[in-house]
């Protein structure tokens, strides 16, 4: 049996999958794969997600140049979830910081707080 055939996609054919940088540990981005995006992710250690947006694969980097290198691959005990451990080449977020959780929650009645610098502009970028 394929790894492939034992990944649980849901309804619309997608697995969630969160990238973390390797070397620290720290959640970069979650996005979606189907099928397609594991297999080339898989097959040419370059992260490649789905995009439900434009309902196409990416490969992520393709317009900034912040391309993830992948390590390692872990699929969870249930099969629906997927782990990249990355190398995160500049920012995998696309407003330009490196980590698309950027923002933190310290209470219900204040804006999160901002914890890191961007890397780069994305009107410059995108």
């Amino acid at each position: 049996m394929s790894i492939l055939d034992q990944v649980k996609f849901d309804e619309k054919g997608l697995v969630t999958a969160v990238a973390r940088d390797a070397e620290t540990g720290r959640v970069v981005m979650l996005a979606y794969m189907n099928r397609e995006a594991l297999q080339k992710t898989i097959e040419t250690k370059i992260a490649t997600y789905y995009s439900r947006s434009r309902q196409k694969l990416w490969i992520k980097g393709e317009s900034s140049g912040h391309t993830q290198k992948v390590l390692h691959i872990y699929i969870d005990c249930d099969g629906d979830a997927i782990l990249l451990d990355i190398q995160q080449q500049g920012a995998a977020c696309h407003k330009g910081y490196f980590s698309c959780f950027y923002r933190e929650i310290h209470d219900l009645d204040s804006e999160p707080q901002i914890i890191e610098e961007p890397l780069f502009d994305p009107k410059k970028v995108y």
